[in-house]
């Protein structure tokens, strides 16, 4: 290390600059260095500061501020000594900037200006050269001249460069001779050796080393990988690997099928590896084609047109291959293409028959009989046996069949009249099959015509009626007509019009041929009237001009309309003028049926009237056991039905049967007792009879209501007396004799007194109340 300095008040650095200007300089230094990495067991001394002030007698402090001051520089106040405390990196900081001041210890007060200074770290060979980007990737074309420039690697050094030789760098090859070397001072790579081929050898690994100090020993050093690929060029001819081949097609086979394939190899990649095929030569360059399939890149031969192993049994063909791409530089190496020669051999094949017509067409005439001749097809074998043929017609191209075929000649006749109108045209197909053959067939296709014959008579074009003022004027043309007829139209046709002879002398209207194919239609009279007549039908005779002529007759319906005054029709309708004399069927129909629905609705209301719902099951507020009335208000009296049950007084034979319960549903009807019967009517105990039918109402579930009291308004069934209640006693005189009631017990003896002397009737007696 530097040891420390001081400097004079004439010695200015050209380094140094001043923050404070003075006029007299008392102390000024300049930069320090320290060694970085150093690890010594004392601090390192930096350097000393002193001021000319500075008399030696302790009155002054030096202070230390900037970088690392305190931390990593620490300063002797009384001497000025700097050390460095830490051990120092120039990779991470290569410089520190200070400031150091001289005060007064006992008042702080500056005695010099503050000054900069600087300490730099001064470097050693502590870093190794590094390859930041690597591994490598590099490609060169093969075949590439010596000395072909592959790419550049450039190593990096974190030492100074300017200071020594820490970061001179020399590069070398350790891996990848003697195909390639490396440049020491520039790092690029080249090729070494010539001709390399790509076919042979794609791929190099290369390692390449950086190494410091100049190269020398005790240099540190780094290394990178580098992979070379030699790029494809068109160096390599293609070459078939036979010069002949042989290939057989069968003569049954269709144009555009395969026949062989064939393929030249070439080692180079992409469009330089592409081969063009051609065919160049040979007897069969008429009958065969080329094309090359564009996944194996081979090239396909396909039958360009039939061959006939009869006619010719062999094809020779001759191919060449070329590349579509070649190098310039690569010409004086020979030619890029290559031949071959093909044998095709034809193969005999049994093959079906052949028409000698690609298509029929024949006409015949409608109508015309069955087995009526059509046209006759003919098919042979083309084979060396020449077998005969049979025909049929398929019967899906002749559903109804309509036509049938000799199978040994292929003549074609009708199985029945045919209708033009109906079909013009029948298409249909016929099939010829080799006998003795591999049962090979072959279609043809027939049209046949259908001429026409004039056999449907002309009809009016449209059926639409004709409608007519009433105050048409006579010689008015209400309607022109027009025929067709389902018969060919030609040209020349034309129909005639005529009234029918029944109608010729007519007074109403009357028919005007236009010489056309049209009629006009006149009006002969005046004071055509609706409700004299609406509607008159005239029969018009049509004849056409066939052969032989066809007619027919056909009515054309005219109604007579109300118009207004500009012969605009208002109405054709004649119903306004019956609706006076009575009603329409609609009319009447409706009346009907709004009477049906009121009967219908009253009949509903009534029913709905006399309908009553009895609940099962009597509510809380509707038990007569506990018929306890209260009234929050002052209401009530006779009209409160709710009051009372009335239900509980009816007389038992004005009920049908028995009353039910309400409160429970009963599980089964309790008999009367054999015990306990009915006195007779001659009993006169009628205190028994009481009991007894307390008794029984006691036992029997089904009487009416239980925690109330039991009111007999009935003597029973059969009793002499009758009624006792005063609510069913007749207004009327009674011729009874009650003189039996002296002998029904003392409980009655008021009654006999009162009634059983007197001749009059009971009117106000109450057994309730005798009860």
């Amino acid at each position: 290390p530097l040891g420390p300095f001081c400097l004079g008040d004439d010695y200015l650095p050209h380094t140094l600059e001043f923050i404070l200007h003075r006029s007299k300089r008392g102390w000024v230094w300049n930069q320090f260095f320290v060694i970085e990495e150093y690890t010594g067991p004392d601090p390192v001394l930096v350097g000393r500061l002193h001021s000319d002030v500075d008399s030696g007698d302790g009155n002054i402090k030096y202070i230390l501020s900037g970088e690392g001051a305190g931390t990593i520089f620490v300063i002797d106040d009384k001497t000025g000594n700097i050390h460095a405390t830490k051990t120092l990196d120039r990779e991470e900081q290569a410089q520190y900037t200070l400031t150091a001041q001289a005060v007064a210890r006992d008042t702080n007060k500056p005695l010099e200006p503050p000054s900069e200074f600087i300490v730099k770290v001064q470097d050693i060979n502590d870093n190794p050269p590094e390859f930041l980007h690597g591994p490598y990737y590099a490609r060169v074309p093969e075949m590439s001249n010596v000395g072909t420039s592959v790419m550049q690697v450039t190593a990096t050094d974190a030492d100074d460069p300017t200071y020594g030789n820490s970061a001179r760098l020399v590069y070398s090859i350790l891996q990848g001779q003697p195909y390639f070397s490396v440049e020491p001072q520039t790092g690029i790579i080249r090729t070494a050796l010539p001709n390399m081929d790509r076919e042979a050898r794609q791929e190099y690994d290369v390692v390449i080393q950086a190494k410091d100090m100049g190269g020398h020993m005790g240099g540190l050093s780094g290394t990178t990988e580098v992979k070379i690929t030699l790029t494809d060029v068109n160096d390599n001819p293609p070459k078939f690997p036979q010069s002949v081949y042989s290939m057989t097609v069968s003569e049954d086979k269709v144009p555009g099928e395969e026949v062989g394939r064939l393929h030249a190899k070439d080692p180079d990649l992409g469009d330089n590896g592409l081969v063009n095929y051609r065919l160049i030569d040979g007897d069969g360059i008429t009958m065969f084609e080329l094309s090359t399939d564009s996944e194996t890149r081979e090239a396909v031969v396909k039958l360009k047109k039939p061959v006939d192993f009869e006619t010719k049994r062999s094809y020779t063909l001759k191919v060449e291959g070329s590349n579509p791409h070649v190098d310039p530089q690569f010409l004086a190496w020979g030619p890029y293409k290559d031949e071959a020669t093909i044998k095709i051999s034809v193969e005999d094949a049994d093959e079906p028959p052949v028409f000698v017509a690609p298509s029929y067409t024949f006409e015949v005439e409608e109508n015309a009989p069955e087995g009526t001749l059509v046209g006759r097809v003919h098919a042979k074998d083309t084979d060396v046996a020449n077998n005969p043929v049979r025909y049929m017609i398929p019967r899906y191209t002749d559903v109804e069949q309509f036509f049938s075929i000799n199978s040994e000649d292929g003549m074609i006749t009708t199985t029945r009249p045919l209708d033009r109108e109906a079909q013009p045209w029948h298409n249909i197909s016929v099939s010829a099959t080799e006998i003795g053959g591999h049962h090979q067939d072959t279609k043809v296709r027939v049209n046949i015509k259908v001429k026409d014959v004039n056999d449907n008579p002309p009809e009016f074009a449209t059926n639409n009626e004709v409608l007519m003022c009433e105050t048409v004027a006579p010689g008015k043309v209400i309607e022109t007509v027009s025929a067709v007829d389902k018969d060919e139209m030609a040209h020349r046709q034309h129909f005639t019009f005529s009234l029918a002879p029944e109608v010729a002398h007519n007074h109403n209207f009357s028919l005007k041929d236009n010489r056309d194919s049209t009629a006009s239609i006149y009006v002969l009279r005046k004071g055509f009237s609706r409700l004299t007549q609406d509607v008159y039908y005239l029969p018009i005779e049509i004849n056409d001009n066939g052969f032989p002529a066809m007619s027919s007759t056909n009515t054309l319906t005219i109604r007579v309309c109300s118009c207004d005054s500009k012969d605009t029709i208002l109405s054709c309708n004649v119903e306004p003028y019956v609706l006076p004399a009575g009603l329409s069927t609609g009319a009447l129909i409706a009346i009907l049926a709004c009477i049906v629905i009121l009967l219908a609705i009253v009949v509903l209301f009534v029913a709905l009237r006399r309908q009553k719902k009895e609940p099962l099951i009597v509510f809380e507020e509707e038990d007569i056991r506990e018929n306890i009335i209260t009234y929050d208000d002052e209401g009530g009296g006779e009209e409160d039905t709710e009051a009372f049950d009335i239900a509980t007084l009816q007389n038992p034979d004005g009920a049908n049967g028995f009353l039910p319960r309400k409160d429970i549903k009963p599980e089964l009807q309790y008999p009367i007792r054999p015990g306990i019967g009915r006195p007779a009517a001659n009993s006169v105990d009628v205190d028994d009879f009481i009991k007894t039918r307390i008794a029984e109402a006691d036992s029997d579930p089904t009487a009416p209501p239980y925690d109330s009291i039991q009111i007999y308004g009935y003597e029973g069934r059969g009793s002499l007396a009758g009624s006792l209640s005063s609510l069913e006693s007749v207004t009327t005189e009674s011729d009874l004799d009650y003189d039996y009631l002296q002998s029904w017990g003392p409980r009655f003896k008021k009654l006999a007194d009162l009634y059983g002397t007197k001749d009059c009737s009971i009117n106000d007696a109450d057994d309730g109340e005798d009860s």
